[in-house]
């Protein structure tokens, strides 16, 4: 496997570190960092971007997340390892990430159940997560980054 190009965000030299900076801020909403992982795993797994579902579980298993929850993220509503907080989270990146699927891309039920758990900058944490892991789904997945690699 090659890659088309190198990653854009790294081709035009203040696309990145903006990128980081919009990670950076994200992280300090306080969500727990594994559940930002987790998020952006799941919503990579969606879009089926080998390079980021590579990166994301690396990513969290160094936030200190267990293989057994990792090997479960995308069949996270039939086991038993996540949270109540993780699992509306999840579900928020589902929803977010699959904007086509309904005609309500993000139910009532869904972002109400993400409210019970997370406070205003926790909901904006996941946002832009959620966000930004579709945005960097995009760029990899177009330009056929390789998994494993790094940049």
């Amino acid at each position: 496997m090659q890659a088309r190009m190198k990653n854009p965000a790294v081709i035009l030299p203040e696309a990145m570190p903006a990128l980081l900076n919009v990670i950076k801020a994200a992280k300090k909403g306080g969500v727990p960092e594994r559940t930002l992982e987790l998020v952006h795993l799941r919503a990579s797994q969606i879009n089926g971007c080998g390079y980021c579902v590579d990166s994301g579980a690396r990513n969290a298993k160094k936030a200190g997340e267990s293989d057994e929850r990792l090997f479960a993220v995308a069949a996270w509503r039939e086991t038993p390892y996540f949270t109540e907080a993780e699992r509306a989270a999840l579900a928020l990146a589902e929803a977010a990430t699959r904007l086509s699927d309904r005609s309500d891309p993000v139910p009532d039920e869904i972002w109400n159940e993400a409210v019970k758990h997370y406070d205003e900058q926790g909901l904006a944490a996941l946002t832009l997560m959620i966000g930004l892991t579709n945005l960097f789904n995009r760029l990899m997945a177009t330009t056929k980054q390789v998994a494993g690699t790094v940049w």
